[in-house]
């Protein structure tokens, strides 16, 4: 019996499309999956789907269902019943790696890891953003306009790193304020994530009644703060093993890799390292990540960001006056699709050296649309427990103290960023970082060098004059 999800795309109000355009649409990502991000992620992370057609009233039941579920922040767009075309997907909350019979539970833990790099590009203009990343500084103009009550201790530099204890740190601040960025599911069900945009109280007892099953199954250990704790400690040491494995032995496209020591490797915001900073120490150990595991492919692929928004914008306004002298020519420059190989090849092409020309431009978008949508995936870990004498060796194995697990690791929310959103990502940058900079770096800024005062080593540079 197989377990399959049925995404239907969604349109604001009065935003009418033909069935052919849906079908389009649809077409246009599933072939971005299968030729471009496939050959970023591999061929056992991306799950590309299938086009299937369905009854309309089947269809139309179907949504006055779920309408009461979803979520409110999502009702600005209505689902599309007037084609009949969906896409038929794996259900990823379930194994991927392998086909057996799943009569042991299974667990999913989605993670939204966000960027993990610091521009080291030369086009930013305030230098706040070599030091702090993007997500950290998102954070406070979120809470500002009331998206979050508080901000998440969680840095995607952290997670990013390799580093055992940063991941840990990241993983657990992750689970304190879930916020859009983790969802846990028990058997295809959520159990723990932020169902609102607004509150959402992280509490661990009741996950750790969840996850005692799976971590210790004879019941070994009494209830109380000592067992959630170390359950917790437990569901983070695996996830941090899922996530620095590899699962997958194809080679990811013929990608040369965006060295990834461009950029400094820690953000001056993480709690992880104010906390260092406090204690006098300076040096963020970064161990790097194993090349074949999924963090390290989402890097690579996020790190085609290589001008910053703040270089890519003027790009985007040359092929914007272009299109505008030319609008016949959108088709043949494949801004809509389609995302075949040939899209694809164009994309490997890493140089910085601008000749002008639209067609330079052009890459340097189309680069920046698909770092863009990697920076928004989610990463979906499936386990469910194994036996010793069940786990093969075709079948990926997590080891803890008491429990081992077979998994699944996958990758998901896969849709190229729009053209048109450009603009945009420009002008919330901007707000991003003036944001920071009046609200929070001014009040930080006496502390903080106090402290590095404090600490560090004074040293004096001479200059010839």
């Amino acid at each position: 019996q197989r377990c399959v999800v049925l995404r239907f795309l969604k349109f604001p109000p009065n935003q009418n499309k033909t069935p052919e355009e849906i079908l389009h649409h649809l077409q246009n990502i599933i072939h971005f999956g299968k030729h471009v991000m496939k050959q970023f992620f591999g061929e056992n992370y991306v799950h590309h789907g299938e086009i299937i057609q369905l009854p309309l009233d089947f269809v139309r039941q179907l949504c006055l269902k779920i309408q009461p579920e979803r979520p409110e922040c999502r009702c600005d767009k209505d689902m599309d019943t007037l084609s009949g075309y969906a896409m038929c997907l794996p259900n990823l909350t379930r194994l991927q790696t392998f086909r057996f019979a799943e009569h042991r539970p299974i667990l999913c833990i989605e993670i939204k890891p966000k960027c993990g790099f610091i521009p080291f590009s030369s086009h930013v203009s305030q230098e706040i953003k070599h030091k702090v990343c993007r997500y950290c500084m998102h954070q406070h103009l979120k809470v500002a306009n009331g998206k979050w009550k508080r901000p998440s201790k969680y840095c995607p530099l952290d997670l990013f790193s390799g580093n055992k204890q940063r991941m840990h740190f990241a993983l657990k601040s992750l689970l304190q304020e879930a916020q859009n960025n983790l969802k846990i599911f028990k058997n295809g069900e959520l159990i723990y994530g932020c169902k609102d945009d607004q509150d959402f109280v992280s509490d661990w007892n009741e996950l750790a009644r969840h996850l005692k099953p799976f971590f210790f199954p004879s019941n070994g250990l009494v209830s109380g703060p000592h067992c959630t704790r170390t359950i917790v400690k437990e569901l983070i040491q695996v996830i941090t093993m899922a996530l620095l494995s590899s699962t997958d032995t194809c080679r990811a496209g013929d990608m040369k890799t965006v060295p990834i020591s461009q950029g400094r490797s820690y953000c001056e915001a993480s709690a992880f390292n104010k906390e260092l900073v406090r204690n006098g120490k300076h040096k963020l150990e970064s161990s790097g990540l194993p090349r074949g595991c999924l963090l390290y492919k989402t890097l690579q692929a996020q790190m085609l960001d290589m001008l910053d928004i703040e270089g890519l914008y003027p790009l985007y306004s040359r092929v914007e006056q272009y299109l505008e002298e030319f609008p016949e020519e959108r088709s043949t420059l494949q801004i809509d699709g389609p995302y075949n190989e040939a899209f694809y090849e164009k994309l490997l092409d890493l140089s910085l050296e601008d000749d002008g020309t639209v067609a330079f431009a052009l890459t340097k978008v189309q680069q920046y649309r698909i770092a863009m949508t990697a920076k928004d995936c989610s990463i979906m870990i499936a386990l469910s427990p194994c036996l010793q004498d069940e786990c093969s060796e075709q079948r990926p194995v997590v080891l803890t103290s008491k429990s081992r697990f077979t998994f699944s690791v996958s990758v998901l929310d896969l849709d190229l960023k729009p053209y048109e959103s450009i603009p945009h990502q420009y002008k919330l940058d901007g707000e991003i970082v003036n944001y920071y900079l009046k609200n929070v770096q001014a009040k930080e800024d006496p502390v903080m060098s106090n402290l590095f005062k404090e600490n560090e080593d004074c040293t004096l540079v001479l200059h010839k004059v």
